[in-house]
């Protein structure tokens, strides 16, 4: 018998938050203390590139992408912007998600998030890669289907509802994310989430876009003081249970189940990150006692530059680490390469060699 599409009712939905208490208080108390851990940083952006690195390549992986992180690296230190092979190609969708968290936070800065600023962050997700001419930026006006890879409608797993009613759903969802009359942030994205992911308003990158919206949400909502919640490291390790706890609240309406599994999600991914925080934090407070060692006014801030960069040439670390003199730029290489600070790992090259933060990659990785 063929599926009929799912139309999912308007939030926001009748709930009883009682037994789901306890979650939110412990989600909310492990956020707390990652934002501050993250402010109290001399200097944030030490951590943010490499975070959104791990983000992007997770959330892309999700949807197929099989790039590493210590590949996208590699290709972040040759700053390729080709899209010959396969690697480059899933290196390219990689990028564009990271670039969309940061225009994601510019825009948010301006406008609220709603449905020009999605409609901006998924064209910008789809620029370039694969899905390009699949309408990015704008809401399907066709059928889509999800299921397993090659199945037919019949075979769908889950049908979206048709493109007709996308504009009313999804007005309701931007409703419900701008409402104040909510228990809690950390459950108003967990219900619009599933809600995003049920409309399905594109015909292709709904998944990515939806997990982007976590962090920015709550950027938005001042929970972070930066877009940083980032979950795909936990759905992925437990992707089967994330899809069949989406179908749950479709089939049976079992929010609980969900709320309670994206609560926990961000409770346990938050308490890794904030554990690779402290680290990053320790590593960068220890070398920066060293850096009078290293004998350069340009020390400081050249180690500033390879957390930003843990992997690079002398061209792609040049604008990060302020340092304009070419011959300068060598110098303090040498001397970081001296003090095992970062290692060449292609020694044989005369030119264009890359450079390894190893320290900082065996934190993040």
């Amino acid at each position: 018998m063929t599926k009929k599409p799912f139309i999912p009712p308007a939030l926001p939905p009748k709930l009883d938050f009682t037994p789901i208490f306890s979650d939110i208080i412990n989600a909310r108390d492990i956020v707390a203390r990652y934002d501050e851990a993250v402010k109290r940083l001399p200097n944030p952006e030490i951590i943010q590139r490499s975070f959104e690195t791990k983000e992007a390549v997770l959330s892309s992986k999700i949807e197929g992408t099989q790039a590493t992180l210590d590949e996208v690296f590699m290709f972040d230190a040759q700053d390729i912007k080709t899209e010959g092979n396969e690697k480059e190609k899933d290196y390219r969708e990689i990028f564009n998600y990271r670039l969309a968290i940061r225009y994601g936070m510019d825009l948010l800065k301006k406008r609220p998030l709603a449905e020009n600023v999605i409609k901006d962050l998924h064209g910008l997700l789809l620029n370039s890669v694969r899905g390009k001419n699949r309408a990015p930026g704008q809401f399907r006006k066709g059928q889509v289907f999800i299921g397993p890879y090659g199945a037919t409608i019949e075979e769908a797993t889950f049908i979206p509802p048709e493109p007709q009613y996308i504009s009313e759903l999804f007005s309701n969802l931007e409703k419900y994310i701008h409402s104040n009359d909510v228990i809690d942030p950390l459950v108003q994205i967990a219900i619009a989430h599933y809600q995003f992911e049920s409309i399905h308003p594109f015909m292709d990158g709904n998944g990515r876009v939806g997990r982007l919206l976590v962090p920015l949400f709550l950027y938005e909502r001042k929970v972070t003081a930066y877009p940083n919640i980032y979950i795909s490291e936990f759905l992925e390790e437990h992707r089967d249970m994330y899809y069949e706890l989406l179908r749950g609240v479709s089939e049976k309406g079992d929010w609980a189940s969900w709320i309670k599994f994206f609560l926990n999600a961000i409770q346990e991914q938050t308490k890794i990150t904030l554990e690779r925080v402290v680290k990053i934090e320790n590593l960068y407070k220890n070398l920066k006692e060293r850096m009078p060692e290293i004998n350069s006014i340009y020390a400081n801030s050249f180690l500033d530059a390879i957390f930003i960069k843990p992997t690079f040439t002398t061209g792609s670390i040049k604008k990060i680490s302020k340092i304009s003199n070419n011959q300068t730029l060598y110098t303090v290489i040498e001397k970081f390469v001296e003090f095992k600070i970062i290692s060449d790992v292609t020694p044989k090259r005369a030119r264009n060699k890359i450079y390894i933060f190893s320290d900082l990659r065996k934190i993040i990785r």
